[in-house]
């Protein structure tokens, strides 16, 4: 049979360049930034080689850009959760450590493209600086509610101390969504949710259960 040419989607610019990012973290989920050459995200994202060169100057730029937009969306997403709750400060919190540790955040999938960008973390100085700065951008949200938390249960506190609940909080929460993505049959529905806040709650010592 005669081979069929590709149809190529007409779209906005903005639209176009997301769908070269989510064709670049699909390939990543499934083998590993290596497996995202430039060919099979154009034949994913049904586009010319071309075009994904007018968008990104090279695909170094296109990785780094879909590693940033992956945990920017993380952070985004469970930030969102927030203008769901009551407006204290402790149910903010609740809802936003619950809201890490639960789909769409806790996904195989998700864990998978994280741990496939981490070798080049560790070698590329792009790559470190994006992911210092979605770090301090998810520790930093988690800082401030946890500061308002305190200040609404009257406990005393420091910067420094609030700060260290934050970075004890947050490696608590990446640990369990590491778990929770790599083991997802190995927890009941809802529990690591439990577990974070129950074990941020102990943290920075506020009742967190519910």
């Amino acid at each position: 049979m005669p081979n069929t040419p590709t149809k190529f989607k007409r779209e906005p610019a903005e639209q176009r360049k997301e769908d070269l990012i989510q064709a670049t973290l699909s390939l990543i989920s499934e083998h590993g930034v290596r497996g995202a050459t430039v060919r099979a995200i154009a034949e994913r994202a049904e586009v010319t080689q071309g075009l994904i060169r007018h968008y990104f100057s090279t695909k170094e730029d296109l990785i780094v850009a879909a590693y940033q937009y992956h945990m920017e969306r993380m952070t985004d997403i469970t930030s969102a959760s927030i203008n769901l709750a009551e407006t204290s400060p402790r149910e903010r919190l609740c809802a936003f450590v619950s809201a890490s540790l639960k789909s769409p955040i806790v996904d195989p999938g998700s864990v998978t493209i994280w741990a496939s960008f981490l070798n080049k973390v560790r070698k590329e100085e792009r790559m470190r600086k994006m992911h210092k700065k979605t770090y301090y951008e998810f520790r930093d949200r988690l800082e401030g509610l946890i500061c308002d938390a305190l200040d609404e249960a009257g406990i005393a506190s420091t910067a420094l101390d609030v700060r260290r609940m934050a970075i004890a909080s947050n490696a608590v929460i990446d640990g369990l969504w590491m778990e929770g993505g790599a083991l997802p049959d190995a927890f009941e529905p809802a529990e690591l949710s439990l577990i974070g806040r129950n074990s941020v709650g102990a943290i920075i010592g506020i009742d967190l259960d519910g």
